[in-house]
């Protein structure tokens, strides 16, 4: 459900921002990533536009974010590289999801876009627990997948304050960092053929909160900074995620 989108923003740090997206170009590929204090801490989907979707999580991805001010939107924002921001309010019902287990996006949806990596012949693997909140349709050749990636695995919560949140809520939203990236296969001689969007909140603040709403089935609000300027779609795509993000929640029925 979106609760609120607010008009777009500019944010962020313009000197040492902590969170920083960046990408190495190589002689076979041009890889990005989502840098925390400089260090790799998620590659990202790669900006070709017909590769796989990606978040996998790197050894720079060890720590949690809070922020103080009256205004969670500006406190937050100062972690994060200068650029445009949407901030959207969500209501999320978040399912855990561990990699190759039930519902993982990367095992199923994906490999059927897709099929396997052609050199491990597995599916990708994010190398980290994540939370599935949300799809949608687009249009009748592209779907909307939302994720939310936690920085740091929910092995790592204290039990303690899981079962705060499970006794006691709360009302404050958690917190992240968004990205949109867009993406359909180079050939259609696949099983299932179409566009995915793939819209990805990190998670700053709030990973006892996420969890207990995820053991407990209850919503839990998000606030997302969506980063016009660092995901693969471009500025014409991010300005309807509101719109999408707005519609029933609706999966995807595979192709026959």
């Amino acid at each position: 459900m979106l609760l609120k989108a607010e008009p777009m923003r500019v944010l962020g740090d313009p000197d040492e921002p902590r969170l920083t997206f960046s990408d190495e170009e190589s002689e076979t590929s041009r890889e990005r990533f989502l840098l925390v204090d400089g260090k790799p801490a998620f590659e990202l989907s790669f900006w070709c536009g017909t590769c796989q979707i990606l978040f996998q999580r790197q050894q720079g991805s060890t720590e949690t974010f809070s922020a103080e001010g009256d205004d969670p939107v500006e406190a937050f924002g100062g972690l994060l590289p200068r650029g445009d921001y949407q901030p959207l309010l969500l209501e999320i019902r978040p399912r855990l999801v561990q990699p190759s287990g039930p519902g993982d996006y990367f095992a199923e949806e994906q490999v059927a876009t897709w099929g396997l990596e052609s050199f491990w012949g597995l599916p990708v693997y994010p190398r980290t627990p994540y939370y599935r909140t949300f799809e949608t349709a687009v249009d009748p050749d592209a779907h909307l997948y939302e994720f939310v990636v936690p920085m740091v695995p929910p092995s790592w919560n204290e039990r303690a304050q899981v079962d705060k949140y499970i006794a006691e809520p709360g009302a404050d939203p958690i917190v992240a960092v968004s990205v949109l990236d867009v993406s359909r296969p180079a050939s259609d001689d696949v099983s299932d053929y179409y566009t995915h969007w793939a819209l990805t909140h990190f998670l700053l603040d709030g990973h006892h909160r996420l969890q207990a709403a995820a053991e407990t089935d209850f919503p839990v609000r998000l606030l997302s900074l969506l980063a016009v300027d660092f995901g693969t779609a471009a500025q014409s795509l991010v300005a309807r995620i509101p719109g999408l993000r707005a519609q029933d929640p609706q999966p995807r029925t595979p192709a026959a």
